[in-house]
């Protein structure tokens, strides 16, 4: 019976000491459920011409501080892009002409392309997915996305033709100061996210990836983005960002 009790007390003691050892400010770990390895070998989302442009709007393109584009920017059907000066564009300005107009026909087929996407071995997301590493095939949430605490990875597994598409049904958020992980020869290039709604990407967030979103898109001071955001109907609104076309 002493023995019993001395193991007891031991056991409970090293409880206490272990969660005595967690610092007071430090988050509780999110989202450590593995994510299953899809078998379904997903096709890059076709973006024709929308190839060259790192923006594109429906209604409005705004700029505030030092943002920096490198690659084109298109606006169809509205006529207000501003902010460049002093913002700087590495490419071309196109306002409602062929290019501009074809590159929304191409955003239309290319976001319908993406949110029709189905397979067998489909995984569902739904909330914070920061913490998360995603390996190649098929996502789908049908509610609203958040990059949050944690950075999120893609994992290409060594293949870097590997295709990630991630259904969205609302919004897509990526909360100050996220990032977003290439790992294992994944490339922004292959990432395709379909938002139903719109997107908001925080403070100094760094994120990857053709953003296709129906209504509007937002870049907090500081946020960059390596791939295009692309916005069906609404505004893309900047302030001090650096977009890389990808």
């Amino acid at each position: 019976m002493k023995t019993k009790k001395l193991l007891s007390t031991f056991v409970i003691a090293a409880i206490v000491l272990i969660a005595g050892c967690k610092k007071k400010d430090e988050p509780t770990p999110v989202n450590l459920t593995p994510i299953p390895l899809q078998t379904t070998v997903q096709a890059r989302v076709a973006l024709s011409g929308l190839s060259n442009l790192a923006i594109l709007a429906g209604s409005a393109i705004s700029s505030t501080g030092a943002t920096t584009i490198t690659g084109d920017i298109g606006l169809c059907p509205g006529s207000s892009i501003g902010g460049f000066p002093p913002g700087i564009l590495i490419g071309t300005k196109h306002i409602n002409d062929p290019i501009a107009v074809q590159a929304k026909l191409d955003l239309t087929a290319a976001y319908n392309d993406a949110a029709g996407r189905t397979c067998t071995d489909i995984v569902t997301l739904s909330g914070n997915i920061g913490g998360l590493t995603l390996t190649p095939g098929l996502y789908k949430s049908t509610s609203s996305l958040a990059v949050s605490s944690g950075d999120l990875t893609f994992d290409a597994k060594g293949n870097s033709d590997a295709v990630f598409i991630i259904q969205i049904a609302s919004t897509l958020t990526a909360t100050s100061g996220r990032k977003v992980i290439l790992g294992g020869g994944a490339l922004a290039s292959n990432i395709f996210w379909q938002v139903g709604s719109s997107a908001t990407f925080g403070t100094t967030s760094v994120f990857k990836g053709t953003v296709m979103v129906m209504q509007s898109i937002t870049f907090n001071t500081g946020a960059t983005l390596d791939g295009k955001g692309l916005a069906r109907t609404g505004a893309v609104v900047m302030g001090g960002n650096t977009i890389v076309c990808q």
